[in-house]
């Protein structure tokens, strides 16, 4: 076929804006296709035949008819295109059009004897394979009257009849009876071979929108869950502020050392009022202040600057392999939660540092590991067999849900989360993220 001949069946099978339409409309795509193959190799094989062979056929039909399939191919484009709504009831009229076409085609060109007549079966295929029991059934039945009709009015008005060979009519009526077989046979098992595929995919789809809503709603749940964890340090702080400011007296609340506590409480409450401002960021989904993708040192700066503002006087070194420095991970701010979540408890844990690692998991460059590291005791064997469980913790006052959330962010991102004690070095904590294409 011609590249021009191609380009045009593409664009047939799929819209103007090259996405793919609904299924009805599809089948309707693929039927005029396959009406247009079959014409093309019809007048490829009419042309051979009329060269090799003493018989001549009939001009004048076959043009009109060839007219005929050309409107309907027309007229079906047209419909393709501009339809609001293409139903099954359209296909099977589509169907019976070609059914049409074949029967006048066979009528001219040797009924029951023409071989071309085995194409009805093909039809009938694609009808009971695009439509339902019911509409392939009908096409069954046409399909058997048009074959029976055309072997019985060739058999009656064939001026040779008389002189036909008994064994030429034994094996018409034994390509009837095998018709009939087959047709019955594709009727049944095709279409309810088609129909259980529909009803499998239709299943599929529904689980597909509910796993989808479902990681929607535990996107937005951890990242809820992440956000009250993370108030839980500038809540304690104002706390613990304010019941200081309670307990002075007036004049030491003139001083100027009062000031300072009042500027702490407001980078407290900035902090909480950012953390909320996310949550809602990431809950609205036309906002795009979120990139989906984010340079590996662009995420490092903003872990930085949390860390920084957050505990001021921590003791806590950070390195980047340079070679990792532009790799591109996911935006996703539950990362970062996660990520501040591991080096706070570090930092509670350690005796004097905490150190933070980026670099490549392996040559092929395909995930980021940051590791953080403390030089702390180390995780209690009890509380390691249980670790990424909710509500465990080695802290009385802690609810046990950082590593917990650390470790559902990092999943869902297609990462993994490995922590372990190192001899005489405290406890050290591995995160693999895939880099993003």
């Amino acid at each position: 076929m011609t590249k021009t001949g191609t380009t045009w069946l593409n664009t047939l099978l799929r819209g103007t804006d090259g996405e793919l339409r609904s299924a009805p409309r599809i089948s309707l795509q693929r039927l005029l296709v396959l009406r247009t193959l079959v014409m093309i190799t019809g007048i490829l094989g009419a042309i051979v035949f009329d060269f090799f062979s003493p018989l001549h056929l009939p001009v004048g039909p076959i043009v009109a008819l060839l007219t005929c399939i050309l409107a309907s191919l027309a007229l079906g484009v047209w419909r393709v295109r501009n339809a609001t709504l293409i139903n099954t009831r359209e296909l099977a009229a589509h169907l019976a059009l070609d059914f049409a076409f074949l029967t006048v085609l066979l009528i001219y060109t040797g009924g029951a004897t023409n071989p071309l007549i085995s194409y009805l079966l093909v039809l009938l295929a694609v009808g009971a394979t695009l439509l339902n029991l019911f509409w392939a059934n009908i096409l069954a039945a046409l399909a058997i009257v048009v074959y029976t009709l055309l072997l019985l009015v060739g058999i009656a008005t064939d001026q040779h009849a008389e002189h036909m060979v008994p064994d030429f009519q034994v094996h018409l009526i034994g390509m009837w009876v095998t018709f009939v077989v087959s047709a019955v046979l594709i009727t049944a098992f095709v279409s309810r071979m088609a129909q259980a595929i529909r009803s499998r995919e239709l299943t599929l789809a529904k689980a597909r929108e509910n796993e989808m809503r479902n990681e929607q709603l535990v996107a937005i749940g951890t990242l809820a869950a992440g956000t009250a964890h993370a108030l839980g340090t500038p809540l304690s702080t104002m706390a613990v502020l304010l019941s200081e400011l309670d307990e002075q007296s007036e004049e030491q609340l003139r001083e100027q050392s009062v000031k300072a506590d009042i500027h702490l409480l407001r980078e407290q409450v900035v902090r909480c009022k950012h953390s909320l401002d996310q949550l809602t960021r990431f809950y609205n989904k036309n906002d795009h202040s979120q990139p989906g993708q984010l340079r590996l040192s662009n995420f490092d700066d903003a872990i930085r600057d949390y860390i920084t503002n957050i505990h001021p006087g921590a003791k806590i070194d950070f390195s980047m392999d340079a070679a990792c420095s532009e790799a591109l991970i996911s935006a996703d701010i539950t990362i970062r939660h996660a990520l501040i979540n591991i080096i706070e408890n570090a930092l509670k844990a350690a005796r004097s540092r905490v150190s933070v690692e980026y670099y490549w998991a392996s040559p092929q460059q395909t995930d980021v590991v940051m590791s953080v590291q403390d030089d702390g005791p180390g995780i209690p064997p009890e509380v390691m067999e249980s670790m990424g469980e909710p509500f465990i913790s080695t802290r009385s006052d802690s609810m046990g849900l950082g590593i917990f959330l650390a470790n559902a962010s990092i999943q869902r991102q297609g990462g993994s989360i490995e922590m372990f004690n190192v001899r005489d070095a405290g406890a050290r904590t591995v995160i693999r993220l895939p880099v993003s294409v």
